[in-house]
């Protein structure tokens, strides 16, 4: 059997090691997904997958600290929000069993014309077939949760290919539903190339693909899955946040950096671009660099860390050139600006690096946060749209009617208020628009994604 070993993002040391599977072997899988969901004689009644859901709850919740130590270990996410994570995993599990209960369709109306007349009709819902879901490194517990649970709360069969670096949360997942009650076949996790990944996702087999990632993968995929596969996809971004003049800054320069620097800026809706008015720019400026020199940087077992080692050090080195071709286009460096160690890179503040920098047009993925100047709105709003990418943005400031507009004008699923970029609960929509992402994420939300709609008609003529 092949393995491969799971290191720590910070130190390198191995963590676990997990099997490594073939093309033959994914095939395999699929075969079983497939057949365990067209098995209809042995499908899982809603009842069923609620105690199934119930027990995973009771288990989860008697192993919060190990699973906390399992997610920072491999994902390298610092310890205090890698605990925050498995507790959004518990209650995503929740907000399924939850959402359960109100999965409904509708009654059509009938009878209002004359071809009509003597029917009724309702929709409900069933499950879509075999999911796929690829998954990232940079919630490896909580994303299975958003691919995994809808599936099985809906009556679908999915295999879970979890990100190479960080596989080892997923396969726990699985294993905790089998510990559930879960039968075999319903859930599966492969670990494996990129070839056999291509063949999870576009295999014929596959009814819906989520797929969490790059969006070079992603749209790529999106083009080569089979006919009739229905697609999420869930990219980065590059979040944009207008501060107006008359913002408090005593909410903004705490939101900004937990935005900017929660796990090292690992995250697709993390603050990047900050545009602020010029009459409090100085005063941003100062306050925030202030408070993003004041982070722990470090090992992410430390229950003191808050800024985490990047995933790997070929990021740490893209970062740092990235940071260095920004201060050549004119940016300033605040604080910060330079690696630690191999693994670890510091909390960035860069101010007016250009529009046309690396870093002002990409997403940074990193511990950075570069702020901009401007003097119109609008033309801040117009900086912050120029971009393909296209995911939640931000507006702070005290008046209702610039919020609204800003709300109105920015691109993005979700513009936040008086908040950061990187805010979300689980049962809220989440996902990109434009070259961010295709359909919405959020557990309720994919539930409907991974299920179809089918219409009843009934014709009685004593209707």
């Amino acid at each position: 059997m092949s393995t491969i070993e799971v290191t720590s993002p910070f130190d390198g040391k191995v963590v676990g090691n997990v099997k490594f599977s073939s093309v033959e072997e994914v095939q395999t899988a699929i075969d079983l997904a497939h057949s365990t969901f067209e098995d209809h004689k042995n499908a899982l009644p809603k009842h069923k997958r609620v105690q199934i859901l119930e027990n995973l709850v009771e288990i989860m919740s008697s192993q919060i600290e190990e699973l906390t130590i399992l997610c920072a270990s491999e994902g390298g996410k610092p310890y205090m929000d890698s605990k925050v994570e498995i507790h959004r995993a518990i209650n995503g599990v929740k907000l399924a069993i939850e959402a359960m209960g109100t999965f409904e369709g509708k009654e059509i109306a009938m009878g209002h014309t004359v071809s009509s007349a003597n029917r009724m009709a309702y929709t409900f819902k069933e499950p879509i077939g075999v999911v796929a879901a690829v998954s990232a490194f940079n919630h490896p517990f909580n994303l299975a949760i958003h691919q995994v649970i809808p599936a099985i709360a809906v009556g679908c069969s999915v295999i879970i290919k979890p990100a190479t670096q960080t596989p080892m949360s997923a396969i726990k997942l699985v294993e905790l539903l089998k510990e559930a009650g879960l039968p075999d076949g319903w859930a599966q996790a492969v670990v494996c190339d990129r070839v056999a990944g291509e063949l999870l996702a576009t295999s014929p087999k596959i009814n819906f693909l989520t797929f969490i990632g790059s969006g070079k993968v992603g749209w790529y995929l999106n083009s080569k899955v089979a006919n009739g596969t229905r697609v999420a996809l869930e990219h980065g971004g590059v979040a944009p946040v207008i501060v107006e003049k008359d913002a408090d800054l005593d909410e903004l320069i705490p939101a900004l950096t937990k935005g900017g620097f929660y796990h090292a800026g690992q995250v697709c809706v993390s603050v990047q671009r900050v545009y602020v008015h010029k009459d409090i720019m100085d005063e941003v400026a100062k306050r925030l660099s202030d408070s993003a020199s004041k982070l722990i940087v470090g090992d992410q077992l430390d229950p003191n860390t808050e800024v985490g080692p990047l995933i790997n050090h070929n990021e740490v080195n893209r970062i740092e050139e990235w940071v260095n071709e920004a201060v050549k286009s004119g940016g300033k460096v605040l604080t910060g600006g330079k690696r630690i160690s191999d693994s670890l890179f510091e909390a960035t503040v860069i101010l007016n690096p250009s529009d046309d920098a690396i870093i002002s047009k990409n997403e940074i993925f990193g511990p950075v946060v570069c702020l901009y100047t401007y003097d119109d709105i609008e033309v801040a709003f117009d900086r912050a749209n120029a971009l393909e990418v296209s995911f939640q943005a931000a507006i702070f400031t005290k008046n209702i009617d610039t919020a609204l507009l800003a709300v109105k004008r920015l691109s993005g699923t979700a513009v936040m208020v008086n908040d950061h970029t990187a805010f979300r609960v689980d049962w809220m929509p989440f996902g990109g628009a434009k070259a961010s992402g295709l359909g919405m994420g959020g557990i309720h939300h994919s539930m409907i994604e991974m299920s179809k709609e089918k219409l009843m008609v009934i014709k009685s003529p004593v209707l």
